[in-house]
């Protein structure tokens, strides 16, 4: 590892201690850790879209199916069977790497807006179900009853363990020997599936591990929440604001969905005061950094400067230093590096 590398990664984990410490300090209030307790959910959500979309290509419109899951699975863990909100918590992921499983038969035999349309009408079709489902009190939502409920500071510890986990995951994610078939297939998945690249399992993978940690991020909130509607819980408002996030951020980078949270979630503080125009206010914001910052916040950092806070190009640095890499998933092999 290089002296800046070195010090990058010192900085990082400064950083996070702080981020740590910040309960104890004097200055910590209920609403600022109420606002921390958010930038580290919807960055979670950003990382998760962002390796669907950024990486791999699979642009999605209904990652709101695995939030709005794992918030009635801890309404129902909670107020039906009486049992810990960790419990529904994980009920709640694993269901959703089950249906991302399952909805992957179907969905990825679809492209493009293709893919992005069908995973929205999926989320439109379980926001009726659980509309007239009599188990969850319909359309009536479920309020969730936690005994002893945990505070806000516990969540935001919690949160925030879920964001660094979240980013280590989509970083050595990307820096294994899978990550550049990833890149590879979002680039071209014709050419990637030509040079061996397994396409189904590549997005299997990322399904999985997005429906997983979302499904964690949803329930997270709705125990903040305390309580959860089917319109709100399967509503479209989840996926707008990771495209937002992801957008503002870098489409692509690793780091670009944090800045893009911070930005997101205090945006939505100040525009609380104007509900009926904030949606608005957010599109606007979004059509104006697409045009001035194409690449995003991060993005254009990165390209202007070529300063990456950390590198996810591992594998192509071996490439373009001589070595051969063996792309063979066809036959269930992993990419290997030889010289």
């Amino acid at each position: 590892m290089s002296k800046s590398s070195k010090i990058r990664v010192a900085v990082i984990i400064i950083v996070i201690l702080c981020l740590y410490l910040v309960p104890g300090s004097p200055l910590a209030t209920d609403n600022m850790m109420r606002i921390g307790l958010l930038i580290a959910l919807y960055c979670t959500l950003g990382l998760m879209w962002n390796l669907m979309a950024g990486y791999t290509g699979m642009v999605s419109l209904g990652q709101q199916i695995f939030i709005g899951i794992a918030g009635y699975n801890v309404a129902v863990f909670a107020t039906t069977f009486g049992l810990p909100f960790w419990a529904g918590m994980f009920c709640g992921a694993g269901i959703s790497v089950l249906l991302s499983v399952a909805l992957s038969f179907l969905l990825f035999r679809m492209k493009g807006m293709y893919f992005a349309i069908a995973t929205w009408i999926t989320s439109e079709a379980l926001k009726i179900i659980f509309t007239s489902w009599e188990f969850v009190n319909m359309g009536g939502g479920m309020t969730i009853k936690l005994r002893p409920y945990p505070g806000v500071f516990e969540l935001y510890y919690i949160a925030l363990t879920l964001a660094i986990g979240a980013f280590i995951v989509v970083f050595f994610v990307l820096n294994s020997r899978i990550g550049l078939g990833l890149k590879a297939m979002r680039d071209d998945d014709d050419a990637a599936a030509a040079s061996g690249v397994n396409i189904f399992r590549a997005k299997l993978l990322c399904f999985m591990i997005s429906g997983f940690v979302t499904g964690l991020c949803g329930a997270l909130f709705y125990i903040n929440q305390g309580s959860i509607f089917p319109g709100p819980g399967f509503g479209i408002s989840w996926t707008v604001a990771a495209v937002f996030i992801v957008i503002i951020g870098g489409i692509g980078t690793i780091t670009g969905p944090i800045v893009g949270a911070v930005i997101y979630v205090f945006l939505s503080e100040f525009l609380s005061r104007y509900q009926g125009y904030s949606m608005i206010i957010l599109g606007v914001i979004a059509i104006a950094v697409i045009l001035g910052l194409p690449y995003g916040i991060v993005g254009t950092i990165e390209r202007k400067f070529g300063f990456e806070v950390l590198s996810t190009r591992r594998i192509m640095k071996n490439l373009l230093s001589g070595k051969q890499i063996n792309t063979d998933y066809s036959r269930g092999r992993d990419l290997r590096v030889s010289k």
